[in-house]
């Protein structure tokens, strides 16, 4: 992927005016969340996702009337009145409300609403937001926003100090880490950059941050770049040969032929190491593999290669060594968060294990596998709900799904027998014989929901 096609910036955009998630400033749930918002704010909400602006702006106008310093309805009301058409009056009446006696409050929605101008989204705007830190440098909203106008205006190295204050003021937003990310990345700090990234994964992100996440990786940890130019037919020649004709002896021919010539070419070896890999020959994997590490030290993925060459071959601690430093170096391989939460939990290493899967899964939300690790995790630390959330997630996608209907029904058999409260019993009782007979509709000859079924009966 190329540095043009990653320098596209809506998603600051977005988050700098209040469209995406990284806009909030508090933690009031959206008016999706219920069918029919009772209370203003909710309501005022529903009307922007409506795109009826003008019925939001009288509700959240007396709701910043009421608590003028609450930055979430600030941020509301001037969205509302960009989404209105009202932006210049706005800005007036802010510039207006600043001469007569400057808050941060007011300057943090001039900032907001200059933003959403063009012509002001670079100093007009960072101007308006410096003046709000300098007003309340302990808000650690209004450092993010004017971390994120320098950004959008290219000065990454100013757009740093700003995003690590409002990382530091409110480590628990980890989702503010995806722009600091980017600009230290921008200023040459990759391994910063790609920490920041570990812990946007680590504090369960939303798909769409997790799509910024992985452009922003790919930027900082770009396997290709700097590959000489007069090598790229015979890359893309191996390539062809070991991904698209499953023809690995030729491909080893085609890489081998590159590394004649050059032959610290680090993405080549780990190729090569796949091939041979591809061949069940460990040996020379193993051998490429760390020659690729030697030469790329930096790169996450060629310890997951090697990860999963020891997995392969029965060597659980090696591969746990190779999976943790991928991680560290990669955080968004889902696959080696997998393969760590398996290992922790051969080991009965239960949080460690949770914490991984947690992670696999919010890079791969739709990996029923993975759901299915965290779910049995959830059980065997005796947290039912968040055993049957997970399986119930699968099973609302795909009613089909035997497999995880037939977990439904086990759970629910293991917490009937648990439960010491008649009622409870008798919930859990009936949850567990609907899904066990749901199972044995399809699958009459299961033996395993039968036993449950008798169980549930004999108590």
């Amino acid at each position: 992927m190329t540095l043009r096609l990653l320098r596209s910036r809506p998603w600051i955009r977005a988050a700098v005016l209040g469209a995406g998630l990284l806009a909030g400033c508090s933690h009031t749930p959206s008016a999706s969340t219920s069918a029919r918002p009772t209370d203003p704010r909710s309501q005022a909400r529903a009307y922007l996702d409506a795109h009826q602006p003008s019925k939001a702006l009288g509700l959240l106008t007396e709701l910043h009337r009421q608590s003028p310093d609450d930055l979430d309805v600030a941020r509301l009301l001037t969205e509302a009145h960009v989404k209105a058409g009202q932006t210049d009056a706005w800005i007036a009446e802010l510039q207006k409300r600043i001469a007569a006696g400057e808050r941060a409050v007011d300057q943090y929605m001039l900032g907001l609403a200059l933003f959403s101008r063009a012509r002001d989204a670079g100093a007009p705007t960072v101007a308006a937001f410096e003046r709000a830190t300098a007003l309340a440098p302990d808000t650690a909203e209004f450092h993010y926003r004017l971390g994120l106008a320098l950004l959008e205006s290219e000065q990454y190295a100013e757009a740093l100090l700003p995003l690590k204050q409002a990382t530091a003021l409110a480590p628990e937003r980890t989702a503010w880490r995806l722009p600091l990310a980017k600009a230290l990345h921008r200023t040459g700090d990759a391994p910063g950059a790609v920490e920041a990234l570990g812990a946007v994964v680590r504090g369960q992100p939303t798909p769409a941050e997790v799509a910024t996440a992985r452009a922003l990786m790919e930027q900082a940890a770009d396997p290709f770049s700097g590959f000489p130019k007069a090598a790229e037919a015979k890359l893309e020649e191996g390539m062809r040969f070991l991904k698209d004709l499953d023809a690995p002896q030729h491909a080893i021919l085609s890489f081998e032929e590159i590394l004649l010539d050059y032959p610290d070419v680090a993405v080549v070896h780990a190729l090569l190491g796949l091939a041979y890999q591809r061949l069940d020959d460990a040996g020379r994997a193993v051998d490429e593999f760390k020659q690729a590490i030697e030469r790329a030290p930096s790169d996450g993925k060629n310890h997951f290669y090697l990860g999963e060459l020891y997995l392969a071959r029965q060597r659980p601690d090696a591969a746990r060594a190779s999976f943790e430093k991928a991680v560290a170096l990669h955080p968004l391989l889902e696959t080696a968060w997998f393969h760590l939460g398996d290992l922790h939990l051969e080991r009965r290493d239960l949080r460690a294990a949770r914490e991984a899967f947690l992670v696999a899964t919010s890079l791969a939300p739709d990996a029923v596998a993975m759901r299915g690790k965290l779910a049995l995790v959830y059980q065997l630390e005796g947290d039912f709900a968040g055993a049957e959330r997970e399986l119930r997630r699968v099973v609302e996608k795909d009613p089909d799904n035997m497999e995880f209907s037939l977990r439904l029904g086990l759970l629910f058999t293991e917490q009937a027998l648990k439960a010491s409260r008649p009622e409870a019993r008798k919930t859990a009782s009936s949850e567990a014989e609907r899904w066990l007979l749901k199972v044995l509709e399809t699958q009459p000859e299961n033996a395993v929901a039968s036993r449950a079924l008798q169980q549930l009966k004999a108590q």
